[in-house]
């Protein structure tokens, strides 16, 4: 009796030591591409701890812009490797998060998220990005600040409205910081613009809103008392006849409703 309980102990005690297991170095990956990088690419390296190879089943990235690839498709024991995650930056700019979904055979930990968290300098920075008017509202201009982010410098840029409804005017009010001043021609209908805004010699694109929108529908006016005898009045001729709501007796004294 007893050897069987050491060999059933043995038993459990080599399985968990033969189990397959990988160690990350890490699973989140922080990246700063410089201006003009066109990618972003993290690396997420592991090692396989356990004394049993470990396969992949599949490895996919959260979005198109993102590719991951792993470096072989088992790890023996003792082996090292990594997963490489590229991420296409294109017009991005600000915080972008990616993740990759790492998918193996083993037994306690089959799915491994990673992260890459992409923090992509900003040209321009744009405040308010949408300006509106009230349906009827006097067609004044409404101010668009733009300004160069850091490490940035521009000299010039063009604002472009989708709509001929809208008009613009950008005035340079320091450096690298302009005014854009953006005025309906009219505000009797419902109309909406993108305002396209785009600094010299760069590709990127950057966008603001101008609407007309409806004006708010004024609080529902009290009834019109009619005087005691008008034709539809209570205790006219005529006047429709119902049960009277009994008085509602006065609130307590102190009691705030």
């Amino acid at each position: 009796m007893k050897t069987h309980i050491l060999t059933l102990t043995l038993s459990f005690i080599f399985c968990l030591t033969a189990r397959a297991e990988l160690k990350w170095e890490q699973t989140a990956v922080e990246l700063h591409p410089a201006r003009g990088d066109k990618q972003a690419i993290g690396h997420f390296k592991y090692q396989n701890a356990g004394k049993t190879p470990v396969h992949f089943k599949s490895v996919h990235a959260s979005c198109g812009c993102t590719a991951a690839q792993s470096q072989k498709d088992q790890v023996g024991p003792g082996e090292k490797g990594e997963i490489t995650a590229t991420f296409n930056i294109g017009d991005r700019t600000g915080t972008q998060i990616k993740t990759v979904t790492v998918e193996t055979d083993e037994a306690a930990n089959q799915k491994t998220v990673l992260t890459l968290k992409a923090i992509i300098p900003q040209e321009l920075e744009i405040s308010p990005t949408f300006v509106f008017w009230k349906q009827g509202e006097k067609p004044d201009p409404k101010t668009i600040t733009v300004h160069a982010g850091k490490d940035f410098s521009v000299k010039n840029i063009k604002v472009t409205s989708s709509s001929p409804d809208f008009q613009t005017k950008v005035q340079e009010t320091g450096a690298g910081q302009f005014k854009v001043d953006v005025h309906p021609n009219e505000t009797n209908r419902l109309l909406a613009s993108t305002l396209t805004i785009q600094s010299e010699n760069s590709p990127k694109t950057f966008y603001a809103t101008a609407r007309i929108t409806t004006a708010p529908t004024a609080p529902g006016a009290p009834a019109i008392q009619k005087a005691p005898g008008a034709p539809g009045a209570p205790g006219a001729p005529g006047a429709p006849v119902g049960p009277t709501a009994p008085a509602r007796p006065p609130a307590p004294t102190g009691q705030t409703h």
